[in-house]
Order: structure tokens, then sequence, then C-alpha cells
């Protein structure tokens, strides 16, 4: 399975009429701090290591993030927590990511999510998350080297155990549960991490501190150098 004839699909994906219509609204309308800049506005693709024995699995692009740069989890606060994050465990060349041409480089990680198109109000509908399921079904597929998968949020967890089941894997039973530092077992010996997603709504509140995101990454740092 090539990884890049994925993603050059995933671009051109115009299956949710609901996404792809904020999309474009959004790459025309913009924001403020944002109107002299291009926004991207398509579905945007996965990216990294094609080795990778780390995989990052994310909810949605962010409106005026990814939306706009093309690039997961770019130019927005989620970004900054991540790369921060990522960069500190040997994952990322550089502690931030503001623009796809910023010259940021990813080590053994690679990044998706469980929809490439930004959702109105960071909602996807159940029908949406299956739209775009296959792509992370072919993603499984392709990435022969992947030892942990880290998932940023509940809605993305459940997702990726349904991706995981389509690629035609066991799910444990009973099935892992979501939570901050969550560690399961997966088929393969393949271990599942959560962690609660660095959106503002959890960064800002508290609910996800630098420390317990840097525990997970360090714990994925452990898993993946064993």
């Amino acid at each position: 399975m090539d990884l890049s004839l994925i993603q050059t699909e995933v671009v051109q994906c115009r299956i949710c009429p609901r996404l792809v219509a904020h999309r474009e609204r959004i790459a025309k309308v913009k924001t403020k701090r944002f109107a002299e800049e291009h926004y991207w506005g398509k579905a945007v693709p996965s990216f990294g290591d094609l080795r990778a024995r780390l995989l990052i699995v994310g909810l949605a692009p962010a409106a005026h993030g990814a939306n706009r740069t093309g690039r997961m989890f770019t130019g927005d606060r989620s970004g900054d927590w991540l790369y921060r994050a990522m960069h500190q465990h040997r994952f990322a060349n550089q502690p931030e990511s503001t623009a796809i041409d910023d010259g940021l480089e990813l080590a053994d990680a690679y990044i998706t999510a469980t929809a490439h198109c930004a959702p109105p109000d960071n909602k996807l509908t159940r029908q949406e998350i299956e739209d775009c399921r296959g792509y992370l079904v072919r993603e499984l597929e392709a990435l022969s080297e992947m030892k942990v998968v880290l998932v940023l949020g509940r809605v993305a967890f459940d997702g990726f155990l349904a991706a995981w089941r389509e690629s035609g894997r066991e799910v444990p039973k009973p099935k892992p549960k979501f939570a901050h530092g969550s560690d399961a077992e997966l088929v393969g010996g393949v271990r599942l991490l959560g962690s609660y997603h660095p959106s503002q709504q959890n960064t800002f509140t508290g609910r996800l501190t630098r420390a317990m995101f840097d525990g997970v990454f360090k714990k994925a740092r452990d898993l993946v150098d064993a």
C-alpha cells in the first residue's frame, strides 16, 4: 500500500458535502488575524515518517489551523502543544509547526486523523467518521513498522478501534476504554495509548497539563525504543 497515493486521494476527496462546504467557506471568509493569508481549504493529508513506529491519531483539522496551512496540527495552539512534546521526545526535529514550509520533519512518527476535513463546531457526524475511515484503514495496512498508536481524544480513540477492526485485526475483549494515560495491547503486540486532546478546551482549563502530555509521550518513546 502506497502512503503517498493515499494522501493524493485524501486531498482530492469531496465525499462529505457538509464538510466540503464548511472547509471551503472558511477558506473564503477566513478570520481577521489571517485575513491576508491564502487558506488551503481542502482535505488535509496525513504526513510523517513512512517507516514510523509511532502513529498519532487526532480528530480533524482545525478551521484556522490545518485547514489554513494544509498540514496536520500546523498553525494552531493544539499543534504548539503536540510538536513541543514530540520534539522533546525526539519524534520531531523542531518544537513548533507554523507553516507547511517551516522545515518540520518527523522522525519515527506519522500523524493522521479520524477525519481529514475541518468540521463545523469541531463536531463530526457518525456518517462523516465512517466515510473517512477507509483512509485510516489503508494507512494501518501500509504502516508495517508500527509499534505504538497514540490517540488524542475519545472520538478518535473509538474511530481508531473501528478502523483497526475494519483492517482485519481483532479488537481485544473487553474493548479497551479511553482515558488519559490508558494503555492496551493490540494484536501483534501493538500498544494503544490514550491521551486527552491538546485542544484549548483541555489545556486552558488544566484538564490536560504539560506534565500529563509529556508523560504520555515519554511512555510512547520508551515503548518504541523497547
